[in-house]
């Protein structure tokens, strides 16, 4: 038997596709990248509402689409569950027929029971009798999953599900699918512009862009390791420039950054001389004094300016400049205040070494 959901697919026009993603049974892959990358065609592909020059999609035992051998399985036969951004449900039905119509393959006195299962174990027990517009967003969205879940399906496709909602019903609806996902036995496709979201939900994430695969990892090391300045701008860093090795010391690597030597981690694929893009996450922008660790020694301190202060909830998104470069960290509030940060002020900040990444120069 076959390991979850393998797909590849390419071809050049209308829609360039390059896409190659393997999702097993039980893990939750997402899939991001801004709008045209092909995350919305690579799911439909899955269901079979689109088809691609070329490529071969293979759930478990079945294959559903080999250009080679010219299979392509009907979608009504495919056994997906697919969850939409607009819900989708029939307007005339209540929420439990909804659901039962998901299980046409039993008689209706056992679709109905069934439904109600489904209902209860989405947290809707009680309101099986309400149609979509006497329902929230969120519960809606709920009765959407619990029909797409109702057809037994061999993968879910989730396509952008919880947009249409507030936040607060947004992170409601997270950690039913945490819960629910603990049961699931079934590969499951989240599609999302989202990277916290994504961050959140997925146990990896393949990046896509203009139809192409970029890379595929753990939310983790995407973050920490991109493998290309455009996978570092499209999982949101915004620390990204331009620099020059300098050093390949036993401890370290220097690297130049417009004048300033900074030491990171040990990174010796680079040869010296060699030009880089570097990347650090927000959280290597420290304004707390050394503590002289052990891993002090890659820290590498440079006076800045406070440019921008940004208030986001419980922390301030600041943007300072170091020699006309701009940096953006992210400090608690209790910690802003104690240091009585505004705009204009001068001061230092350290660059945590271990956090930076390089990459080939673009």
């Amino acid at each position: 038997m076959s390991d979850g959901l393998h797909v590849h697919l390419q071809q050049e026009a209308p829609i360039p596709l390059a896409a190659a993603v393997h999702c097993a049974a039980g893990e939750v892959l997402a899939l991001v990248g801004p709008s045209g990358s092909g995350k919305s065609t690579l799911l439909r592909s899955i269901a079979g509402l689109y088809q691609a020059e070329e490529g071969r999609i293979v759930c478990g035992d079945h294959v559903w689409f080999d250009s080679a051998t010219q299979v392509n399985v009907a979608t009504a036969n495919r056994r997906i569950g697919m969850v939409f951004q607009q819900f989708a449900l029939f307007p005339h039905l209540s929420a439990l027929e909804n659901i039962a119509e998901a299980m046409l393959q039993y008689p209706k006195a056992q679709r109905l029971a069934r439904a109600q299962v489904w209902l209860q174990r989405v947290h809707l027990n009680g309101l099986g009798h309400r149609l979509p517009r006497q329902l929230s967003g969120g519960q809606q969205q709920r009765v959407a999953v619990a029909r797409a879940l109702a057809r037994e399906p061999e993968v879910l496709l989730l396509d952008e599900p919880f947009s249409a909602v507030d936040r607060s019903t947004r992170e409601s609806l997270y950690q039913e699918l945490s819960e629910l996902r603990a049961e699931l036995k079934m590969p499951v496709l989240l599609v999302t512009h989202d990277i916290d979201e994504a961050t959140l939900l997925a146990d990896r994430m393949s990046i896509l862009d203009a139809g192409r695969t970029l890379q595929t990892d753990t939310p983790e090391q995407l973050l920490q390791a991109p493998n290309s300045h455009r996978v570092a701008r499209l999982m949101g860093m915004r620390n990204i420039y331009a620099g020059k090795i300098l050093a390949q010391e036993n401890t370290h690597t220097l690297i130049d950054w417009h004048g300033t030597a900074l030491k990171v981690g040990t990174q010796k694929s680079f040869s010296v001389g060699s030009d880089i893009t570097w990347a650090m996450p927000t959280s290597g922008v420290l304004l707390m004094p050394s503590r002289n660790r052990s891993t002090d020694a890659l820290d590498n301190t440079i006076d800045v300016q406070v440019q921008l202060m940004l208030a986001l909830g419980e922390q301030y998104r600041i943007s300072v400049q170091h020699k006309n470069q701009t940096l953006t960290m992210n400090v608690p509030r209790h910690i802003a205040q104690r240091y009585r940060l505004e705009v204009g002020q001068f001061l230092q900040v350290r660059l945590r070494g271990e956090t930076i990444h390089l990459m080939p120069s673009n």
